[in-house]
């Protein structure tokens, strides 16, 4: 199965060239280019990582991120940024953030950070489906 990225950056050019170079490494990627249209697509999908721009008009990378985790608690989110300050870059940790990275960041290193991101969703999920599966059996007498 395919890790399910999705990139949100007001950038639209910024965002496209990356998809196209994500989808080439065999992810699934989606966009979004401002905090609304990524809501929606995290309320209509399951996504795996999102890749999200600290700064966009409207709705900011750390309001988003606060609703990403509120819809999808096992979501990574990896801030991307060009303007990172070590405040706003605790203020996304502190809110669930996964990780940060300055923009323009290297192909490699995104790759790097979603793989590692999408690992630890997919160890939480395991650890939940295994805890279900427990439960079920010490109700069963097992």
């Amino acid at each position: 199965m395919k890790v399910r990225v999705l990139l949100v950056d007001d950038e639209e050019q910024f965002v496209e060239t990356l998809a196209l170079r994500l989808e080439a490494r065999d992810y699934a990627v989606a966009t979004a280019f401002n905090g609304d249209q990524a809501l929606n697509q995290v309320k209509a999908k399951d996504v795996d990582v999102v890749v999200l721009d600290v700064l966009m008009p409207g709705l900011s990378g750390t309001d988003t991120l606060r609703e990403i985790k509120k819809l999808r608690p096992l979501t990574e989110v990896i801030m991307l940024t060009g303007n990172a300050t070590v405040e706003t870059a605790i203020e996304g940790m502190k809110l669930g953030a996964f990780d940060y990275l300055m923009k323009p960041t290297e192909i490699e290193d995104l790759v790097e950070k979603i793989n590692k991101a999408y690992k630890r969703k997919a160890e939480h999920e395991d650890r939940i489906r295994q805890a279900t599966i427990d439960k079920i059996a010490r109700t069963r007498g097992f």
